[in-house]
This record gives C-alpha cells, sequence and structure tokens, in this order.
C-alpha cells in the first residue's frame, strides 16, 4: 500500500456527450458525462446532486427518466437507479451511440445500425428479451434518433448520408424515407407543433420539415458560423428555435418572421454539444466541449439572450496549482488563460476569477474574447495573510514583460500592474511573495530582479551583481525566487546553475555556488531553510542555505522532472517527472520512502498544509486530481511503513466518482468465508480508531446520565399524595346479577383465589422454561455466539434509560444467594454473558461513556451476587485489570493536555 491513495478529480462539468434532463416534482435535473462517470445537476442553481460510480469505459450516450439513469458505454448499457447499478444490458455487438426515453422503453443505437427497445419497469437481470433488433441497413449510417409527438411506436432515425428514415418499433418495419439534402444530418429535433421537426446539417443548414407530407417548412442557413450540432425548440409560447454551431455560437431563430433574431456570440468557446429549452419556461441550457455548462435566459426588451448563470472548469491542462485557505482552496492556471479557485470540500464555491469585463471589452473591440484574455500563467505565489488587505496573489505570463496581481477577497484583477524597469525589457519568468506578504519579487528571462510593494504597486529596488559587472542578478534567465521566513535574505537562481543568496533589505550579495549544470526549478522551505535544485542531470540537491552547503541528493527519475514541493513540516519532499511517477523522499532518513506510477505524467503539483490531501495535474487532462494521504487517517506514525520504497506500484488516476473496491468474485467469497460479515464489520470499524483514544458512542448527554441516576429521577417524581379513593365505583367492575335487581360485585375472595391461580401457573411456567427470554436477551445470546456484540450495542443504545435498566434487574436472582446453583439459575449465565460483553467493548474502546454508565448500573444491582459466585468474580477481575488499563491511557492523556493548555494560557501570545 502506497502513502497516497486515489480519491477523486474535480473540475469536470461536461464532454462531447449531449445531457439528459429530466422533471421530478417542482424540480428539474439535468445529467451530464464527465469521462466514465456520470454527474447529475439541480437546475435551480446547478448545483451538484448525484455522482454515478465509474464505468470501466468511457459514456457514449446519456438518458434518465425518473430515478433511473442509462448510461451507454462501449456495448454495454448500464441501468442506474439513483447512483446504485441495478442491471447491465448486453445485446450489441457494436458501439451504442445513442439513447432515447420512448415511453416504457428506451430505445438504444449503435454504429452498425442496430436498435433495441428495453423495457425497465423492472430493472434486473431477469427481464424480458429486448424487441429487436431492428437493422437499418447497410448503407445507412445513423447520426440522430428522435421521436415525434402522437407518432405511437414510430421514430425518426438521420443519417450521415443526408436523409432521414421512419421506422415502426413495433412491427420492426421501415415506414418511409424522407428526401435528403447531399449533407450529413448531424442533429433532429422534434417542435410542440404536430408533425413538425427540425433537422441541422453539416453545411451549415436548419430544415424544418413537416414530416407527414415531407415538405420542408423554412430553412435557415449560417454557414460561416460552421455546421449545425444542436437544436431546440421553445415551448413557452415564444415561436422561437435556438441552434448551436461548431464554433461555439448559438444563434435563435423566429420561425413567425422566418429571421435570425439573435445571436449569442463566443457562447462557447468550443462546439455547442447539446441544447434544451425548459418547458414553458424561456430558459435555455447549452453545454459544449469547453467543459461548461450554461443557463440563458430571455428578459431583455430586445429579446437577446442573457447568461443566467453557469458551470464551468478548464477547457486545457492546467499548468500549476497551489492550495490555498489552509487546505479548502486549489489555485489553478491553465492553458486556455483563465485563473481558477476550486473547492475542495463544495463544487459549487468554484469559480474563475474576473480579468475586469472582458466580455465586454472583446465586444467594443470586435475581438474574440480569448484574444483579450491574460496569456497563460505559467508561475505565481499567494500570500494567505494580506487576504483582507490589498492584493495577495502575483502571477507570471508566457512571453509577458510584466506580472499581474490579484485580489482574492473579491476574485478579481488587482489594479496594479509591476513591470521591471530594466532596460532590456524580457519576460518575467518567476515570482515570489516575502513571508510578511508586503512585497512581490520578480525575476525575467534577461536575468533582472526587482521588487515591488504590493499595497502601492512601486518598484522597491533591484538587485544587482556588481562584482560580476554584468548589470543585474543573473547572466542568464531566473528560474525561481524564494524568500525565508524573516525577510533577511533573498535566494534566487539562474538556468547557468548559479544559485545566489541576497541580503533581502541592503540587496546586496551575501553569496554564491554553483550547482554544475543547468538548473530547471527550485522550490524553498521557511520552516528549516533548506532549498530543493532540479538540474538537467535529473538530480535533486538539497542545499541548506544558512550553513551554505549541500546536504541531500536524490536520484531515481528516468525524465524531466516537471514539479516538486516539500511538506509543511519540512521532512518529505515530492517530486514528479515526466516519466509518470510520483516519488516522496524522506529529507530526515535521505532515502526514497515510495513511488508511484500512473497512466499520464504529473505536471504540477501541491501538498496541502495539514498534509491530508495531495493535489496533482497530468499532462491532455482538464481536471484537478486528489490523493488521500493514508498516514494522517491511521495509528501508525511510521511513514516508511506505508511507502513501497524503492519499489514502484503502478496506480490509477482518481476518479470523478468514489473509487469501488476490485476484486474477483472468488477472493471476495474466499474474503466471506475467513472473515464472516459480522467480523468484517467489526474489524473495519476498529480500523478507523486512534490508538490509545477511545470512542465515544454519540449518544445524547441526556441518555446516558439519565440512566446513571435514575434512582434520583424517580425520587424526584413520585407523587407527594396517594391517589384518592373514588367516590363512585367504575361501571367496568365485575358484577353478579341478581334477582332483587341490585349490583353486587364479586367479593375478594373469589379474586385472590383466581390472583393465587395466575401466580402458581406463572411459577410453574418460569421452572419449565427457566427464564422468559426477552429481546435484550436473545440479542445478548446471538452476539456471543458470534462475538461480534455491535448488534447487541445498537440495540441497547436505541433503549430508553428506564427500559434498560429494567432489562437489567430483570436479572436479579430472588432465592437465598448462599444456595445458588449456576445449573439451576439461568440468569447467572446471562450475568456472565454481559460480563464478556464488558471485556469486549472495553477492550475495543467503543461507545466508552455509554458502557461506563451501563457498567455502574449493573454492578450497583448484580455486585453482591458477583462477590459470592467464583466464576463471576474472575470475570469480574479481568474487567477490572482492562478498567484500569484504559483508564491510564485516559488520564495520560488528559494531563498532556491540561498541561499544554495551562502553558498556552501562561503564555504571552
Amino acid at each position: 500500500m502506497g502513502i497516497f491513495e486515489p480519491f477523486r478529480a474535480i473540475g469536470y462539468i461536461a464532454n462531447n456527450v449531449p445531457f439528459s434532463v429530466k422533471r421530478l416534482g417542482m424540480e428539474t435535473f439535468v445529467t451530464v458525462s464527465v469521462g466514465k462517470a456520470w454527474q447529475m445537476f439541480n437546475c435551480d442553481k446547478l448545483k451538484l446532486v448525484l455522482v454515478g460510480p465509474q464505468l470501466p469505459k468511457k459514456i457514449r450516450a446519456l438518458a434518465s427518466y425518473r430515478y433511473y439513469t442509462f448510461a451507454a458505454y462501449g456495448n454495454h448499457i448500464a441501468v442506474f437507479k439513483r447512483v446504485h447499478q441495478v442491471a447491465t444490458w448486453s445485446k450489441h455487438n457494436a458501439k451504442v451511440n445513442h439513447l432515447l426515453v420512448f415511453g416504457d422503453y428506451i430505445l438504444s443505437l449503435d454504429v452498425e445500425g442496430n436498435m433495441f427497445a428495453w423495457t425497465f419497469k423492472e430493472t434486473d437481470e431477469n427481464l424480458a428479451p429486448p424487441v429487436g433488433p431492428i437493422v437499418l441497413g447497410e448503407k445507412f449510417n445513423p447520426s440522430c434518433l428522435v421521436h415525434p409527438d402522437t407518432y405511437i411506436n414510430k421514430v425518426v432515425v438521420g443519417s450521415q448520408e443526408g436523409y432521414l428514415q421512419l421506422w415502426n418499433i413495433s412491427t420492426k418495419k421501415k415506414l418511409y424515407e424522407f428526401k435528403g439534402w447531399n449533407s450529413p444530418v448531424l442533429c433532429c429535433v422534434s417542435s410542440p407543433a404536430l408533425d413538425v421537426v427540425a433537422v441541422g446539417c453539416a453545411d451549415g443548414n436548419i430544415h424544418v420539415i413537416n414530416i407527414r407530407y415531407d415538405e420542408e417548412i423554412v430553412t435557415f442557413s449560417h454557414s460561416t458560423r460552421g455546421s449545425v450540432t444542436a437544436l431546440s425548440f421553445c415551448t413557452d409560447g415564444q415561436p422561437l428555435l435556438a441552434s448551436g454551431g461548431s464554433s461555439g455560437v448559438i444563434s435563435i431563430w423566429n420561425l413567425d418572421k422566418r429571421r435570425l433574431q439573435s445571436v449569442v456570440k463566443e457562447a462557447h468557446d468550443c462546439a455547442v454539444v447539446s441544447l434544451h429549452f425548459f418547458a414553458n419556461e424561456p430558459v435555455l441550457m447549452s453545454s459544449s466541449v469547453d467543459n461548461s455548462l450554461k443557463m440563458w435566459i430571455f428578459d431583455t426588451s430586445d429579446g437577446d439572450p442573457r447568461l443566467l448563470r453557469f458551470r464551468s472548469g478548464h477547457r486545457a491542462p492546467p499548468l500549476c496549482i497551489k492550495f490555498y485557505a489552509n487546505g479548502r482552496h486549489i489555485l489553478s492556471a491553465g492553458q486556455d488563460r483563465a485563473f481558477r479557485l476550486f473547492s475542495v470540500i463544495q463544487d459549487q464555491q468554484s469559480r474563475e476569477l474576473s480579468q475586469c469585463h472582458v466580455s465586454k471589452r472583446a465586444k467594443k473591440l470586435k475581438l474574440k474574447a480569448e484574444e483579450i484574455k491574460l496569456k497563460p500563467v505559467i508561475a505565481f505565489d499567494v500570500a494567505e495573510i494580506r487576504e483582507r488587505d490589498w492584493c495577495n496573489v502575483v502571477t507570471c505570463h508566457m512571453d509577458t514583460s510584466q506580472a499581474y496581481v490579484w485580489r482574492l477577497q473579491n476574485f478579481v484583477l488587482g489594479e496594479h500592474i509591476l513591470a521591471p524597469s530594466s532596460e532590456n525589457r524580457t519576460a518575467v519568468k518567476a515570482c515570489t511573495i516575502s513571508a510578511c506578504g508586503n512585497f512581490a519579487l520578480l525575476g525575467t528571462a534577461g536575468g533582472w530582479i526587482e521588487r515591488f510593494n504590493l499595497q502601492s504597486g512601486l518598484s522597491r529596488g533591484s538587485y544587482i551583481d556588481v562584482a560580476e559587472g554584468i548589470g543585474c542578478a543573473h547572466d542568464n534567465a531566473v528560474i525561481g525566487l524564494a524568500c525565508d521566513a524573516t525577510n533577511t535574505s533573498l535566494v534566487t537562481a539562474g538556468y547557468g546553475g548559479d544559485v545566489k543568496v541576497w541580503d533581502f533589505k541592503g540587496r546586496a550579495l551575501k553569496y554564491t555556488w554553483k550547482v554544475g549544470c543547468s538548473l530547471v526549478k527550485i522550490v524553498y522551505h521557511r520552516a528549516n531553510g533548506l532549498l530543493a535544485t532540479v538540474a538537467d542531470d535529473l538530480v535533486i540537491r538539497l542545499y541548506d542555505v544558512i550553513a551554505n552547503r549541500m546536504v541531500r541528493k536524490f536520484q531515481g527519475h528516468t525524465d524531466r522532472i516537471t514539479d516538486m514541493c516539500f511538506s509543511e513540516d519540512g521532512k518529505w519532499l515530492l517530486t514528479s517527472s515526466m516519466d509518470g511517477s510520483l516519488r516522496i523522499w524522506d529529507v530526515v532518513l535521505a532515502r526514497q520512502i515510495d513511488a508511484l506510477e500512473v497512466d499520464v505524467p504529473i505536471t504540477a503539483l501541491s501538498l496541502s498544509p495539514k498534509m491530508d490531501l495531495l493535489a496533482t495535474t497530468h499532462v491532455d487532462q482538464n481536471g484537478v486530481y486528489l490523493w488521500v494521504n493514508q498516514t494522517m487517517f491511521s495509528g501508525s506514525s511510521d511513514s516508511a511503513s506505508y511507502g513501497s520504497g524503492n519499489e514502484v506500484l503502478y496506480v490509477k488516476l482518481p476518479s470523478i466518482a468514489s473509487a469501488e473496491a476490485e476484486g474477483s468474485e472468488e477472493n471476495a467469497s474466499e474474503a466471506a468465508i475467513s472473515n464472516p460479515p459480522q467480523l468484517e464489520a467489526l474489524n473495519s470499524y476498529l480500523d478507523k480508531q486512534i490508538p490509545d483514544l477511545v470512542t465515544l458512542s454519540l449518544l445524547p448527554k441526556s441518555q446516558w446520565q439519565s440512566l446513571i441516576n435514575l434512582d434520583i429521577i424517580k425520587a424526584r417524581n413520585k407523587p407527594i399524595e396517594p391517589p384518592k379513593k373514588p367516590e363512585k365505583a367504575p361501571f367496568f367492575l365485575p358484577s353478579i346479577p341478581s334477582f332483587s335487581g341490585e349490583i353486587l360485585f364479586e367479593s375478594g375472595k373469589f379474586a385472590d383465589e383466581e390472583k393465587h391461580t395466575q401466580e402458581s401457573e406463572t411459577i410453574n411456567k418460569r421452572k419449565k422454561s427457566d427464564l422468559q427470554q426477552s429481546q435484550f436477551l436473545r440479542n445478548l445470546q446471538s452476539s456471543a455466539e458470534v462475538k461480534n456484540f455491535a448488534a447487541f450495542t445498537t440495540y441497547i443504545k436505541s433503549l430508553s434509560p428506564s427500559a434498560l435498566d429494567m432489562e437489567l434487574r430483570m436479572l436479579q436472582v430472588i432465592d437465598d444467594i448462599d444456595e445458588l446453583e449456576p445449573d439451576e439459575k439461568p440468569e447467572l449465565y446471562f450475568i456472565e454473558l454481559l460480563l464478556d460483553y464488558f471485556v469486549h467493548e472495553l477492550s475495543s474502546r467503543n461507545n466508552f461513556e455509554f458502557i461506563q454508565a451501563v457498567i455502574r448500573v449493573f454492578l450497583k444491582i448484580h455486585g453482591e451476587i458477583i462477590r459470592h459466585n467464583p466464576k463471576l468474580q474472575d470475570k469480574a477481575l479481568k474487567l477490572l485489570e482492562i478498567q484500569s488499563t484504559i483508564w491510564q491511557r485516559v488520564d495520560k492523556l488528559f494531563q498532556s493536555t491540561r498541561c499544554m493548555l495551562t502553558f498556552l494560557s501562561n503564555s504571552q501570545f
């Protein structure tokens, strides 16, 4: 097992698979594909509500109906009820590209033209065979599928050859073939008007036809905007048709006036995949390959749509990432010129930082928004302590001779632009922010290093190496900058292999050392003063900046090292390479403690301040991948016991959904035989405990405290006055009929005789069955047989204090204690089982405060019986020994905590 295990991926919203929209009650949900998994958003605020499990292959088509989701991958169709897969349909021999909800059926269409109709009323493996296959023809390559309204058992299928066919699903016959347009049909949608459908073609034409008479009603053309990839009719009464093009443009057509009404230029950066008008609402939803999902509303005076809400991620792979806000957020900069903030906890808090009205400026200048945005970020640094004071982020951009600052409090671009004042204006290559958050330092490709004040944006001097007479800090490009924790030293590195240490305030050079080859990257740890350098020879060198000497050297990567970072405590150094490996080096032990290999090489990485999560980005991957640190959630403090050492372990990338356990059915059956379900559940629960600590029951405090003080509560609630005798006897008392008509009640003699008879019968019945077993005793006995008391603990936790007290008192032995015979008294057997239960629970340290309360009441009731029985005495002594050990550990922990609190209270801080 490695130190880091896959957790999940964030930043994925949509891809090239059309979404599916469904309505449940008063809410509308949209299901989108994100590779091998699917996500469901609530359209009210585009809030993520469900994430489906990981499938073996990428999803090719989606459909949804009520609580069911259908996902086609490869030749199979997975059926989900909410997030649980309930069935898998496998009849196709080719890849399934289209799914359509068709009444009580699901239509599936593969690339070879075979269509099946599946029923989903009973989603299990014993389904009725599907209707089909319906073979569309050898020269017919299907491209879209639509069901016209009121056409019972009939569907229209579009083809890449440019024509349509009308098929009857029930009879499996082709009813009609429509004339084509000599251009591949890419999309087809049914309109609110009967017999009318709209067809989008690759040549940019939209044909609105009457399929009943095979007549073309109107044709719209926007060939300059690319092919038509998505269509949708408005259903709220407005005669509108929305079309999406391959260039990312959404066009709105007026069907009454038969002309173009409005155009949403650059609605998406890539081809529009899906369009959908919500039922009886002027709201249009669109998705695109650019990893975005947007909603547009038609509420302006001129009828043009405006952006209502959206969710988006990087449309190009990120270049650099860094944890922020104590590990709750991740700052990410990508090749798509976007600077984003991702939330690790709540996905809806993720957003893109604003670059000052890019869309408005692009519209005025008649340019694309992509051309107005800043160039891709190649390096950035952040100071969390200055978030509420001034701009606390500085970024360097590709081939840009100036740096930009950002205000994370408002998620906007700052008002200052930091431009180095060197004579030769070259691109800024490196940047850093001082520990105090007041200064930003920039290094350029020409070797110039300059310091700026972040609050005012003014220059505060440059660093020049006077001894070499080069007129700047380095004679080549600056590849890294680092400032220590006290603002006394500045560490800089040049591409030529020279590392220099400067006086931060005086800007004088202290000393220099040569690495011996070209440097690629440096990382500095402010707490321990160690500087890690990466050179072209693939050797990682660690330098002690204060002692001015090399202290560690690590080798192991076989290709270019892409990124590295220190852990918060400075004990680990994590490095990634283009050879696909992630290596963890122990700085103290001076050796590699773990190594992972993934399919796609890592380009950037960042370890959270709490060291619980690792974030990575990969080649050609638009998301950010999270890995969990196993050592933070286990009892062992030795990280080497979790690592693989020099051995490289192959690990799959984290998925969108939670990872599921893998293994064959044989291994699963063997595990079930060796570990029964009860023991397996117990072991999995105990593995999550921290050594030397106890686990509480999470019950309300009043529940277990009332159990201890039940006698006091009963005495307090006892009525002050005795019950009063009724003035008249109730009507329901038994009476004896008499000839005089007077009511004669039964005498106490008969009642006493009946009561005596019932008591004798009860005693005889008890003697026959020894002891009547209640649910309490049955659960105790069954749990003791399998040696797993989890079910019994759950049962007694559900009882009220008075009910639990009564169950314990029911085991009291009424006979003389000195004349006890264990074989004749079943109460002693269950008292012994309860002692075993207490020993087991105290050993596992579960439900600590609740078990302590139950033990107190138990000993109060049965203490005298235990004292007179030797067998029970042995059990009680074992319980005492375990109780003492546990309390010694807890008391020791409390003492250390009290000492720490006393120290903090007496300190000046």
